[in-house]
């Protein structure tokens, strides 16, 4: 394994961690006093409330079916990002938030996961893997494009996630590389 799949697999472990620091809404299904969930205390929820609470709370909170998700469903969001994405021309990329991918890898975990335990759709799962794979390789395919082009990192900052952003460092550290190596040292 190379230093920079150790470097890109450590990274998305640790925006995981940052992300589940974060926090998330949930909307109560049930009524509950007085509940910790690991270190953290609740005093009082009614049915129905939405709350913002650390996204690991939440989870646990909807994985035990006392609340569900008030955020936009992933689906949606990776439905419209794959639109997007097929209607920009070829070295042309959409804006994704910063915590997509983390959020993918989540939520197809989960559906995974909820197909093993009978809670999920096959069908539903295949069909978001596919949406994910195509935006996936349709993002990759762009940056590889770009990473080889002198287009400079910063005029793309605010459109590539973390994630991007270091794949794109060092595809094109490696493409330039490439071609000093093949040209004789142009760059």
């Amino acid at each position: 394994m190379s230093e920079e799949q150790i470097s890109l697999g450590q990274m998305l472990e640790r925006r995981e961690r940052e992300y589940m620091l974060g926090t998330a809404r949930a909307r109560m299904r049930s009524s509950v006093e007085n509940l910790d969930v690991g270190d953290f205390h609740i005093e009082k929820l009614s049915d129905g409330e939405t709350v913002e609470l650390p996204r690991w709370v939440a989870d646990e909170l909807i994985g035990q079916g006392m609340a569900e998700s008030a955020d936009t469903p992933f689906e949606s969001e990776v439905f419209s990002s794959l639109g997007k994405e097929k209607m920009m021309g070829p070295l042309q990329l959409s804006g994704l938030p910063p915590d997509f991918y983390v959020r993918m890898r989540r939520r197809l975990g989960a559906l995974s996961s909820g197909v093993a335990d009978g809670k999920s759709r096959r069908e539903d799962y295949d069909r978001l893997r596919a949406v994910c794979y195509d935006l996936v390789g349709i993002r990759l395919s762009k940056l590889l494009s770009l990473s080889s082009s002198s287009t400079p990192a910063s005029s793309l900052a605010e459109k590539l996630t973390p994630e991007e952003s270091e794949f794109f460092a060092i595809t094109q550290a490696l493409s330039k590389e490439w071609k000093g190596v093949l040209l004789g040292g142009w760059k």
